[in-house]
Formats: structure tokens, sequence, C-alpha cells
């Protein structure tokens, strides 16, 4: 059986208040040809498949067509609530779709009963974990756990339910794929998540250990929006668009798997593949003067990119943003961070200020302000003169 293992479409997103809704149309058309031309029997999504508990029409009206195409190119369809989504909302109709061929899991008592397909090897059960945010779903395991077990954590709960669905498997025997939406341990969360994916770490206790997926032959995992390998049948397969500039350097695509027979005590064969989706805008951080990123030719190759500038300017260029969004429409972000910082020191500001005339007040705090750029004559002269009118007001007065 042929596996696309997808996760964290994330509908709806904006992407620094630019919608994401036609590039993503863009990619998942793209991942519509890699079934058709792949020949892919199921195609999994682990979660996140809208950004908000509250969707558009839009998004739905291109969650739909999305599939509508999926399944006109051969492939079944099975999915999962990830923590952005509302599993009701999702759910909404699932028992009707899931006739048609898309199976949407979305509720904890659905756990251990997998959805089963069959090839020429014999059946296939796939078993959906939805995210299971402990607070909520306790009280539907309350009469199943053991009275010495609690169930407070995301490790607790998700290893509760593997439980179920390995002695579910027992029973049902054949090959299995477990589809879940966590941090699993193997990703540092520090270093992979971005700003999309929000936190269900609590200190890092919440990193799940990837012991707990003992049994099935493969685990689809979704949240973190960058492929990761924690083991040759536990895999990341990241989200299929950049949502963030902290995912500019991660591949975008899907992970296809051969489910082959099962081999007598080493579970099924497997065969897995890298599918590259296409990036419809790509990001760049562009660093320099606001003059060199405006009139060198270097930089005419991002033209098109979603920039985000970081501005080396000793002073701080007035209206940047608008004079890079010229040469780069698709400019979103500034940074000043000038080349050279001036150190100064230990001393405090209140200390330093007590042993200086006024005119050196004035002129160490515009240079302070400007990153160690002083005083132009002008200025100098016009601070002279305001200072001097100051002192001449008070002697009068």
């Amino acid at each position: 059986m042929r596996i696309l293992h997808t996760s964290d479409w994330h509908i709806g997103r904006t992407f620094h208040t630019h919608s994401t809704l036609d590039h993503l149309r863009i990619v998942l058309g793209a991942l519509v040809d890699v079934v058709r031309d792949r020949s892919i029997d199921v195609v999994v999504v682990a979660g996140d498949v809208f950004d908000s508990a509250m969707p558009s029409a839009d998004s739905y009206t291109l969650l739909a067509t999305a599939l509508r195409e999926i399944r006109r190119a051969g492939a079944q369809v099975i999915m999962t609530s990830g923590n952005h989504d509302s599993a009701t909302r999702l759910g909404f109709q699932s028992e009707w779709a899931g006739l048609a061929g898309i199976h949407v899991i979305t509720r904890p008592e659905q756990v251990a009963s997998p959805v089963t397909l069959t090839d020429e090897h014999g059946p296939v059960h796939f078993y959906g974990i939805p995210f299971l945010e402990p607070a909520l779903i306790r009280h539907h395991y309350a009469n199943q756990a053991r009275p010495e077990r609690t169930l407070k954590t995301h490790v607790q709960v998700l290893a509760f339910a593997m439980e179920q669905i390995r002695a579910d498997l027992l029973v049902r025997g054949g090959r299995s794929v477990v589809l879940a939406h966590c941090f699993a341990a193997g990703v540092a969360a520090t270093q992979e998540s971005s700003d999309v994916e929000r936190d269900i770490t609590a200190g890092g206790l919440d990193l799940v250990p990837v012991s707990v997926f003992e049994g099935p032959d493969y685990v689809a995992l979704g949240h973190i929006h960058g492929r990761a390998r924690l083991e040759d049948r536990v895999r990341y397969s990241g989200a299929p668009l950049h949502y963030s500039f902290a995912e500019a350097a991660k591949p975008r695509g899907a992970w296809q798997i051969d489910l082959g027979p099962d081999s007598p005590g080493k579970g099924a064969e497997l065969e897995i593949e890298w599918v590259a989706l296409p990036v419809p805008r790509r990001l760049s951080v562009l660093t320099g003067e606001l003059e060199e990123l405006l009139t060198e030719d270097r930089f005419a190759a991002f033209d098109g990119d979603w920039v985000s500038a970081v501005l080396t300017d000793q002073v701080r260029p007035l209206d940047a943003m608008r004079a890079l969004q010229k040469r780069f429409p698709y400019c979103v972000t500034l940074e000043h961070r000038p080349a050279v910082v001036m150190d100064t020191g230990s001393e405090s500001y209140a200390e330093r200020i007590n042993r200086q005339t006024d005119p050196d007040i004035v002129a160490g705090f515009l240079s302070f302000v400007r990153n160690g750029v002083g005083q132009t004559e002008f200025e100098r002269d016009l601070v002279a003169e305001i200072l001097a009118a100051g002192e001449l007001r008070e002697v009068t007065q």
C-alpha cells in the first residue's frame, strides 16, 4: 500500500497579514498531481488541518476542493484534528464523509477504532489519535484507566491511547499506521518550533518519548513544521507551505511510504521517499544598509520573494519600509540592527551625566540613540543657541 504522509496544512493562516489561501491552493494542487502520478492509495493528514478553530468559508471551500480532487486522483484520505483545529467543526458530518473515502477522526472514543483498508497483502489498520488535551478528555477514560494511574499530561494520555491501540491490534492482526499530533522526543521544541506552532508542552514535560509509539509499522506525526526522522518508522512530514521566516530553510513536501508485506519478527517492509512540493513564493532574509538593498544588483533575485529586511545603518532610516516595498513588493518585516553598537560600559546613565555639562548631555544622548553617530555642526550650534536662550530667560525672571 502506498501512503502519502502530510500534516499541518493550516488552512486560513495569514502570513504577516497576507492571505496564504492562493499559495496553499497551488501546493495542494501539486499534491493532487503527486497522488495521481505516483498512484498513491492513501493520503494521511496528521492534524492542524485548519489554522483556526473558526475557519472562514473560503477555508472550508479550499479544503473541500482539495479532498474532492485527491479522491478523484484515486486516493482515500485519513485525517485527524490538531491543537489548532476545532474537533467538533472538523469532524462535522464525518460519518457521511467516511462513506466517500474521506475519514476524519476527531473524537477520543475513535482512537481504538481504526480505518481498515486492504491491498494484495491483506488489511492495513489506520489509527488516528486526534489532539487530546488532558484537561478536556480525561473524563472519557475515567472508567478505563486504572485507579492508580493519572491522565494529567499529554504523555500520559498518549501512552494510554497507544495501549488501547496495541490491544486492539493484537486482536485484529495485520499491518498498522498511527497518526498523532505532538512534540516527540528527538525533536528539540525550542529549535524546531516556529511562531505558528502553539506550544503544547509544559516546560518540556510533555515531550513524548518515541517509545510511546512502539508497535505500529509506521507513525505519521504532525505539529512540527519541518520534516524530521526520529526512527525509520516514526517521522514528521512538516507543513506543505512556509508560514514563518523561522521555517525558511526547511524543505516543503511529504513522505511517500510503500508499506509492503509483513516480515516475521520485523513488521511490515517499508520503502520511504521524500516527495518535494513547490514553494509558491520563497522566504528571504536580506541584510545590509538601506541604500545597498535598494540599489545593488545582487539583491535583484529577491524582488519577488517574501522579504524580511535587516538594516545595518548606524541611524535608523526614516520611512524605510515604504522605500523597501518599492523594490521588494512583498517585504513584510523590518528590523534595525546597526553594524556597530556603541559600548556604554558599566557606568550608569545617572553617573555619566552627573559629571557632564548640559551640551555634553545632549550630545551624549544623540550619540546614544544614533548608535555612536554624533552631532552635526548645525545641531551643535542649534543646541548651544537653545541652551543660551534658556539661561538668559532664567536671569531675566
